[in-house]
């Protein structure tokens, strides 16, 4: 009783918050009037939060009488809210004036009261709001707010009320989002008796569902199946766009006969969201890879969309696996749905080809493979070409200080001292860097603060200097992991401040059609590498962007060649009869060698990682050629 209870009183504490606003909003004007706010708006929503805070500063310091400064304020506070700083972000809400009710004032200060720990002080001025005439994006906000304060206050019941009244409004969050919170709170917070009341008092609502769903997993995992079916049943009952059927569904197949597989791989994409043009290339791939394998079993594919989002990637895993009965999972492609999707494949003991970058998939679990140009693989490239073919044993290495860059750098660091080779200097840049001369002397060991003119002087032991001759560089071959539009800076520097006569190496960044004509001739015979070339010699790719261009008029990038392979890795496989259940499909794809793939030959090593030959390139007169 305790829902019906708290739900009664709840509504009658509402109901008294129906005044309208006295104060109208004042931060959801429409456009700034100042163009420097303008330009701080800009730089917020392209999310960078440092350039805009400065900008809103210098503009509340400059013009405080205008009439755009509350504006300024609320920004400012948005921003350290992303920042992880709430205590200052409500500095800034304080020295807002005559705002003090703006439902966006409101919620964003209680955000920062929750974010700072206080959920208590966070519900209260929440619930005590009167909210008529707010918009209805508002009023979800104020419903989702309540629920996370009601959870840090362990109160599961009143958050569970609170979700269900974010559902019944249109926001920003959508009901799938919001139905996954609940999901995990009857999953994690509520016993059978708890799961059961929810089910009689949310009767015929989402949250009624979900909690029959729980109750028939819960009832199916003690071997009650009769039990399980009645929750199932009434599971079921939801209407067919209810977010959690599929789950409904997979809890009815374990229920009949969950060995039975059919003859289909699930694909995980980001068809949706910030990723989506990612995902739509990678499927125009698969789609012409489906085309172009025809197993003598047909195969079917199941595209999902993840929108980039971990518990969508893990929970669709479970419905492929369980509902679907796929034999196996292609996919996702970015680095947390990848995470969640591992987890829960390794769980349903579901082989999963994963196409993502993120570092560890493999190695997580056993039935983890891994089809994706990572750092490792063209490092290892790179040092091949340098010191297997060429003899190469001293290099340099020239890295952004990026993320990216230092991690490439320490890879190619590790890879030429584990084959013996020797790392003579190592130099960095920041990213917005355009002045290389002080890193260009330090890789020849000069004196970074010596005049240009000067090389070397007043050193009687050193010829070269006495004579004005160029000091010979130290190393054969410089590693530089940058982009194209970096390399035609730093290119032509390397030459003007005398580092000349080396080998420059590069990693896939290099590979752009414009590197030659913006670097000239100052990257003339540098070698790079990457996982595909649209102008490969080899005859399996020629075919692969021809199909490709006839299909969608435009040429294919490594984000359709690597869904093209990935697709026919599992196609090809899949042609064997023998492969009939996820264990067969997990065993082919480790016994998998040197698949022609247009990404490079592959296979997978004993963690389940590609091992790619992957294309070397090198720029010769003035255009980019395959070399390997």
């Amino acid at each position: 009783m305790r829902l019906k209870i708290f739900t009664l009183s709840l509504l009658m504490l509402l109901s008294l918050g129906t005044t309208v606003l006295a104060a109208q909003p004042v931060v959801t004007a429409g456009p700034p009037a100042s163009t420097a706010m303008q330009r701080a708006l800009d730089h917020y929503h392209a999310g960078k939060l440092n350039e805009a805070a400065g900008l809103l500063r210098g503009f509340v310091i400059s013009q405080p009488d205008s009439d755009l400064i509350n504006q300024a304020y609320f920004y400012l506070a948005r921003i350290h809210r992303d920042l992880g700083e709430p205590e200052t972000a409500l500095e800034y809400l304080g020295k807002m004036t005559g705002a003090a009710h703006d439902p966006a004032i409101v919620l964003l200060e209680s955000e920062l009261l929750l974010q700072m720990g206080d959920a208590a002080r966070a519900v209260d001025q929440l619930l005590e709001l009167k909210t008529q005439g707010w918009a209805l994006q508002q009023h979800q906000e104020r419903f989702l707010s309540l629920a996370e304060g009601l959870l840090a206050l362990e109160e599961p019941h009143k958050a569970l009320y609170f979700y269900q009244q974010a559902l019944l409004v249109e926001g920003e969050e959508t009901p799938r989002d919001i139905l996954t919170r609940i999901y995990t709170l009857l999953s994690d917070r509520f016993s059978e008796a708890d799961l059961a009341e929810a089910v009689f008092m949310y009767r015929d609502k989402p949250v009624g569902y979900l909690a029959a769903l729980q109750l028939g997993w819960r009832a199916l995992a003690t071997g009650q199946k009769e039990r399980a079916q009645e929750w199932a049943s009434t599971a079921m009952a939801a209407p067919a766009g209810f977010a959690y059927r599929e789950e409904a569904l997979a809890l009815q197949s374990q229920l009949s006969d969950p060995t039975q597989l059919q003859r289909a791989i699930g694909v995980l994409l980001p068809l949706s969201g910030r990723y989506a043009a990612f995902g739509q290339r990678v499927q125009r791939g698969m789609q012409l890879a489906l085309e172009t394998f025809r197993p003598n079993i047909p195969v079917r594919f199941i595209f999902r969309d993840t929108a980039g989002d971990e518990a969508i990637a893990a929970q669709q895993v479970a419905e492929l696996a369980i509902s679907d009965r796929v034999i196996g999972i292609a996919g996702p492609l970015v680095g947390n749905a990848a995470l969640g999707a591992a987890r829960r494949a390794n769980q349903e003991h579901t082989p999963l080809l994963t196409m993502s970058q993120r570092e560890g998939l493999a190695a997580s679990s056993f039935y983890v493979f891994r089809n994706s140009l990572t750092p490792q693989l063209q490092v290892r490239a790179l040092t091949n070409y340098a010191m297997e073919e060429r003899g190469f044993s001293r290099f340099g290495i020239m890295n952004p200080q990026t993320r990216q860059g230092d991690q490439l750098a320490a890879l190619f660091r590790q890879e030429v001292m584990q084959r013996g080779g020797e790392i003579i200097a190592e130099q960095s840049y920041l990213g917005e860097q355009t002045d290389f001369r002080r890193q260009v002397r330090l890789l020849q060991g000069l004196n970074p603060n010596a005049p240009d003119e000067e090389v070397q002087t007043n050193d009687s032991e050193n010829p070269a200097a006495e004579s004005n001759e160029k000091v010979p560089p130290p190393f054969e071959a410089l590693f530089l992991p940058d982009y194209a539009d970096r390399i035609s800076l730093i290119a032509p520097q390397l030459a003007f401040y005398g580092l000349e006569g080396v080998q420059l190496l590069g990693t896939n960044g290099w590979n752009d059609t414009e590197l030659p004509r913006l670097a000239r001739q100052f990257v003339e015979d540098a070698v790079f590498t990457d996982g595909f070339f649209l102008h490969s010699p080899y005859p399996f790719v020629k075919e692969f962007v021809e199909r490709y261009f006839n299909k969608y008029g435009e040429e294919p990038t490594i984000l359709e060649a690597q869904g093209y392979d990935t697709a026919g890795i599992m196609l090809t496989l899949l042609n064997d009869p023998a492969v009939r259940t996820r264990d067969d499909l997990r065993r082919a794809l480790a016994q998998l060698q040197n698949y022609p793939g247009v990404t490079g030959a592959t296979r997978f090593d004993l963690i389940g990682e590609a091992d790619k030959i992957l294309f070397l390139l090198q720029v010769q007169n003035g255009t980019i050629v395959q070399i390997n």
